[in-house]
């Protein structure tokens, strides 16, 4: 398999600024891209561009700042990748931004520090449309990426890094990502790390694509299975790279497919080509895979560390 460079972005030149409460300005820090018109506040620019298809480009600096986006398919894409930072500020109760237009595109933003009264604090709340995400951060909040039901819907997550991520101290539990029935998932050479509760990814799409990901739990704390397709799922798990850490809440599977209901069939997942193992210093027995469908899942070479346990039918 192929080893992934760690995918953390640079953070060294971010301003100190805030983004300004107004609802418009010449120099704003929100740009339009095709109108060339610049706003305060990132909810202005997202109403600019309503139900049309539009690029908002954020300036290098650490906003206070959220936004809900209705309709339209808009892109959020920073100047400079890694230096945009939607920092602690939630619409709704819900997320950095709140998505339920047509689509929407993530590029290059970080989001930080998101806590909500219900414990489902995100970067990213999706509650209908396509999503895409490449080359973003999520760290230090509740969820990373939450996202409802939309059974025609597509999400793509491509070299992203989610970072201290996950709690159960809610109702429920929160993790890194947090798919609902979405019509299919692709996460490709993302990097999950130091997870703080729940799962890293957890999904129930219809079909899901995880590959050339690094999954770190070293430093984890309180977490549960790196992946739960939790309705079941076809699909890949390809190319992986896993590390189970010391501080587990459930350690007893890596990957665990219908755990929860059999909603979607699981006949034909692949799961192939990972390398799995334990942290240095942990010395336990775990299932590789653990298995509820009762699908014939497609069960690859796989390269396991001492005390794994290849497949477990539940």
């Amino acid at each position: 398999m192929i080893r992934l460079s760690r995918l953390a972005l640079p953070l060294t030149t971010l301003l100190a600024a805030m983004s300004a409460p107004a609802t418009s300005a010449p120099d704003g820090p929100y740009t339009v891209v095709e109108t060339g018109r610049s706003y305060s506040r990132l909810q202005d620019a997202v109403d600019a561009i309503g139900g049309k298809r539009g690029t908002i480009r954020l300036a290098s600096m650490r906003f206070a700042d959220c936004a809900v986006q209705d309709r339209g398919d808009v892109t959020y894409q920073a100047a400079v990748p890694g230096q945009s930072i939607l920092d602690g500020v939630a619409c709704e109760g819900k997320a950095a931004l709140v998505l339920r237009g047509h689509a929407a595109r993530i590029e290059g933003l970080v989001f930080a520090n998101i806590r909500v009264s219900d414990r489902n604090g995100a970067g990213i709340r999706l509650e209908h449309g396509d999503l895409a995400v490449g080359q973003s951060w999520f760290r230090d909040s509740e969820q990373g990426i939450l996202s409802g039901d939309d059974p025609e819907g597509t999400i793509a997550i491509d070299k992203s890094t989610f970072t201290r991520l996950g709690t159960c101290e809610g109702a429920g539990c929160a993790h890194s990502i947090y798919i609902g029935n979405y019509g299919a998932l692709t996460v490709t050479r993302s990097r999950f790390e130091a997870g703080t509760g729940g799962h890293y990814a957890k999904s129930r799409a219809a079909r899901t694509a995880i590959v050339n990901c690094w999954f770190d739990d070293t430093h984890g704390t309180g977490t549960n299975y790196m992946i739960d397709m939790a309705d079941g799922a076809t699909g890949e798990i390809t190319g992986n790279w896993f590390v189970q850490g010391r501080d587990k809440e459930n350690y007893s599977a890596f990957i665990a497919i219908a755990a929860e209901h059999r909603n979607h069939p699981s006949g034909g997942l692949l799961i192939a080509g990972n390398d799995a193992s334990f942290a240095p210093g942990v010395d336990r027995r775990s299932a590789f895979v653990a298995d509820w469908s009762g699908d014939a899942v497609k069960l690859g070479e796989n390269t396991l560390g001492p005390g794994l346990l290849r497949y477990e039918r539940r």
